[in-house]
């Protein structure tokens, strides 16, 4: 079988094993969230304090991101992958050995500069394996492993917390990371592609002479606020706004990211119906980007929907518009600028969320402390909106 018959015929399965690390990156992410009314109570944290712990996630997040763009583009897919599952994974372990606040803040640091890669990998596995048409489905998949690695993280460390202690859930999420790198290392050699030329430093330096680019920055950064509150926030609002204990909120908590799940395939498939009928792609993308936001307005009733149950729903609806809206987000670089600085410019929106979580952290942490979560669910309902206001007025997608 040749290298390009075995590529046609695996590269769905390929793609699905590389998404795979999308979960275990997620996992590790959110065991944090999930536990996080023990982790604060423990070392006696309000919600200002314990967003300083996300926001050393976030920084160094944001600032690895376009460096990992560019290994991957020079040093190759799996290469990069490899050694970032493996770096996060020891991260995650760490986490569950730390003795202080000071030892979590740095396990935090150490996993932003590792996970920096999750992203921008897929992205270059999506254009590396999928056809132009099928790349927001392709993105699609990688939103589903994300939401699987929400579902899984509740249920999962909440578990293992109840019977073993919380830092031995952050032990098994990290063990799983490791395991997962020899099944990607066999699995990739079941579709052999050739890499497109090596995109170095200098391409990736003329990239941002774009304008498009920080177009991109800025429309991804307004967009993914709402996706900040509620993967970081959700397990803290269902126990501090709604009153319930821990046990009780893996109930409710793992739904959202269900919904989340059936978003980002609905975004796709919307844009990939729209492109078949003749629009051009970041036309389709934009499209379907604007129907999102405006869905994304409901979010404002969700504090006063009447009981936990209807805050799920309410939150399940938001997180939804917010995925469908980002597997188009995260699909108009790859449409826009080609094959070989796709891990650059898929860094570069990485990088841009990264920013903007560790700045909004502190505040929103603040806002909440003081004034409750009513102001900031408000908020947050606009700012996809916002994004889509981006996008048009700049005619990037046009």
């Amino acid at each position: 079988m040749s290298d390009s018959t075995a590529a046609s015929r695996y590269r769905w399965l390929v793609l699905a094993v590389f998404v795979l690390s999308t979960s275990i990156n997620i996992l590790d992410r959110a065991t944090l969230s999930a536990l996080a009314p023990v982790i604060r109570h423990e070392f006696a944290l309000n919600n200002e304090q314990f967003s300083y712990i996300i926001s050393a996630f976030n920084l160094t997040y944001a600032a690895s991101a376009p460096c990992a763009g560019i290994l991957i583009d020079s040093l190759g897919l799996s290469r990069v992958i490899s050694l970032a599952v493996g770096l996060w994974s020891c991260a995650g372990i760490a986490t569950g050995l730390t003795s202080g606040l000071a030892g979590l803040v740095g396990c935090r640091a150490v996993l932003g500069v590792a996970e920096a890669a999750g992203i921008p990998a897929a992205g270059k596995a999506i254009h590396k394996y999928l056809r132009p048409g099928e790349r927001a489905l392709g993105n699609a998949v990688n939103q589903a492993a994300v939401s699987l690695g929400q579902i899984v993280a509740p249920a999962l460390a909440v578990w293992i917390a109840v019977h073993y202690g919380w830092r031995h859930s952050f032990i098994v999420t990290g063990v799983l990371g490791l395991a997962w790198i020899p099944l990607w290392r066999w699995a990739s050699r079941r579709a052999p592609i050739s890499d497109p030329p090596k995109q170095h430093g200098a391409a990736g330096a003329a990239m941002l002479r774009d304008r498009r680019l920080w177009i991109f920055v800025v429309a991804n950064a307004l967009s993914m606020i709402g996706y900040y509150l509620w993967f970081n926030l959700t397990t803290l609002y269902m126990a501090d706004a709604r009153g319930l204990t821990l046990q009780q909120t893996v109930r409710y908590v793992w739904i959202p990211p269900v919904f989340a799940a059936v978003g980002g395939f609905a975004g796709g498939w919307l844009s990939l119906v729209l492109i078949r009928r003749g629009t051009p792609a970041p036309a389709a993308r934009f499209r379907v980007c604007l129907a999102a936001s405006l869905l994304a307005l409901f979010t404002i009733a969700i504090p006063w929907l009447p009981s936990p149950a209807w805050a799920s729903a309410g939150i399940s609806l938001s997180i939804l518009a917010v995925a469908a809206f980002s597997v188009n987000m995260y699909t108009l670089p790859l449409d826009v600028f080609g094959a070989a600085p796709a891990g650059f410019a898929i860094a570069a929106l990485v990088s841009s969320y990264g920013l903007t979580s560790a700045v909004i952290a502190i505040v929103i942490g603040r806002v909440i402390d003081h004034h409750g979560y009513t102001p900031v669910i408000v908020a947050v309902a606009f700012t996809p909106l916002a994004a889509s206001a981006v996008l048009w007025f700049s005619r990037a997608t046009r």
